[in-house]
């Protein structure tokens, strides 16, 4: 039986990177070497890190103002190495919270300075993103969560602001075009949308760095990150080269043009299929809708174990919304074919002639 991945993270990875990843555990080119035994500091890892590089600077068409590091620690760590790296201690910075991880980001950030709390959407349960909102010109930075795994939110259109912007990207990056040059900083778990867990990616513009007094752990330090090449310590090898056969293949594929295209066309789908039958509803704005994460729910509770017992049985996995929310939740990154959208919106057509 086919299987439908539809979790949140860690998430559906394109067929062609399993295969090559699995080939490279028993030997990575040729080398009689696994990818879990080669040094870190060889030149068969430099390669690996070169491409993976270059390749995050040609989606984004970003040039030498930025720099892209591999980091440990996951999207959480940047919580805190963000405002360690930006944000003084008697300096204010601003966020804009629409969920779970804009509120966490927001909370770490208050142990290094000041934290302005410029929007929060959790007045309507985060359902929609709050646009009209002011910021201090002396803020050190605005920080934003582009999209929001949990709720099922996404901004659409990034705010225009004169402080430096900073994004949290875990569960959208590389989904479509963006002008990534008007971030100052972006960080991203590489385990939606550009790998597999173990990795973040963080691309940082350089005026931005060495601007605060307080003394930083080397290993928190953006601009000794740079220095080494994100090699200050062992890399997680396997997760960087799982993110560089990622990036090879959206870029094989066609870009972000062509990933935009596939995935405004799945989140389509699911959207008006959902609309269009009253036994499902959607709680999220409809211009805040998330092309990655659909958030819904059954107009009639206690219908939901019979339909994920369906989804079950079918090989849809990952339905169940987040505990804080409930419901249903259906991710759609970039890997996931068209094919598994259509197999859940034929489930949820036939459960509603059924149950509806």
């Amino acid at each position: 039986m086919k299987v439908h991945n539809f979790n949140s993270g860690p998430s559906v990875l394109p067929k062609t990177v399993m295969e090559q990843a699995s080939q490279a555990i028993h030997d990575f080119n040729g080398t009689g070497l696994s990818i879990l035994e080669i040094g870190h500091r060889t030149a068969h890892f430099q390669s690996v890190m070169d491409e993976a590089i270059s390749a995050v600077k040609q989606l984004m068409q970003i040039g030498e103002n930025h720099d892209v590091l591999f980091l440990h620690g996951g999207a959480t760590t940047q919580f805190m190495e963000v405002p360690m790296n930006l944000l003084d201690e008697q300096a204010t910075a601003a966020y804009h919270v629409n969920g779970i991880w804009g509120k966490k980001a927001a909370t770490e950030a208050a142990l290094f300075g000041k934290v302005n709390v410029v929007a929060d959407s959790s007045d309507r349960n985060n359902t929609y993103i709050q646009k009209d909102f002011s910021i201090s010109e002396d803020a050190s930075y605005l920080h934003i969560t582009s999209n929001n795994t949990v709720e099922g939110t996404q901004w659409h259109h990034f705010p225009q602001t004169n402080v430096p912007l900073v994004a949290d990207m875990s569960s959208d990056i590389f989904c479509r075009p963006a002008d990534y040059n008007r971030f100052a900083l972006i960080y991203a778990g590489a385990q939606k949308n550009m790998g597999a867990a173990g990795v973040n990616m963080v691309v940082v513009r350089k005026d931005v760095l060495g601007k605060v007094k307080r003394r930083l752990p080397t290993i928190m330090d953006y601009q000794k990150h740079i220095a080494a090449g994100s090699l200050i310590n062992t890399p997680p090898v396997f997760a960087v080269y799982v993110s560089m056969l990622t990036l090879r293949w959206i870029i094989q594929e066609g870009g972000l043009t062509e990933m935009g295209k596939r995935n405004e066309a799945k989140a389509g789908l699911l959207y008006h299929t959902i609309d269009s039958l009253p036994i499902f509803k959607s709680t999220v704005e409809k211009e805040d809708r998330s092309l990655m994460n659909a958030v819904f729910f059954l107009t009639d509770p206690s219908l939901e174990t019979a339909f994920l017992d369906e989804c079950k049985k079918e090989g849809m996995v990952g339905v169940k919304g987040y505990r804080t929310v409930g419901g249903l939740r259906v991710s759609m990154y970039n890997a996931l074919p068209l094919s598994s959208v259509e197999a859940i919106c034929s489930l949820m057509q036939d459960f509603a002639r059924r149950k509806g």
